[in-house]
């Protein structure tokens, strides 16, 4: 069973315990890795849509998860990565990697980041195989086995 499958099962108290590590890890490049996951899963399927777009940093800005950052900061910043992958999907999502792969030093860190990935990819209520890959991308970026992460 995948943490989306547990998320659903086990309710707010996950959700809750995912809010309270996420403000453990108030930092600059926790941040900065947590919203390139975001555009990475947005971007899962190759392409960003303005809707998309849109939809993902609307979900950034209103999610309890994230409520430990600044939402405007945040949205800056997966809007960075969104126009990255969008000017060259190849390059951006390199970009993107380095910055999550910052926290490969920083296992509870890097966790935090795979689940806030695996929440937003969620949040539509489809997990799609795309946005599997890209969360095991971001895995293997942060040296973590993604059957850990059930997926």
């Amino acid at each position: 069973m995948g943490f989306l499958d547990n998320l659903k099962r086990k309710g707010m108290p996950a959700v809750d315990q995912l809010k309270t590590r996420v403000g453990q890890f108030k930092s600059k490049d926790f941040a900065e890795a947590s919203m390139a996951t975001c555009a990475l899963i947005a971007a899962a399927d190759g392409t960003i849509d303005a809707s998309e777009r849109s939809k993902t940093a609307a979900f950034i800005g209103s999610n309890d998860v994230l409520s430990a950052f600044d939402a405007s900061t945040l949205r800056e910043s997966f809007d960075k990565y969104c126009t990255k992958l969008t000017t060259d999907y190849d390059f951006g999502k390199i970009e993107a990697l380095q910055a999550v792969g910052k926290l490969r030093s920083k296992p509870e860190q890097a966790r935090a980041v795979v689940q806030v990935g695996i929440v937003v990819g969620g949040a539509d209520g489809d997990f799609d195989a795309h946005e599997v890959r890209a969360v095991r991308e971001v895995c293997q970026a942060v040296g973590l086995d993604p059957t850990e992460f059930g997926v």
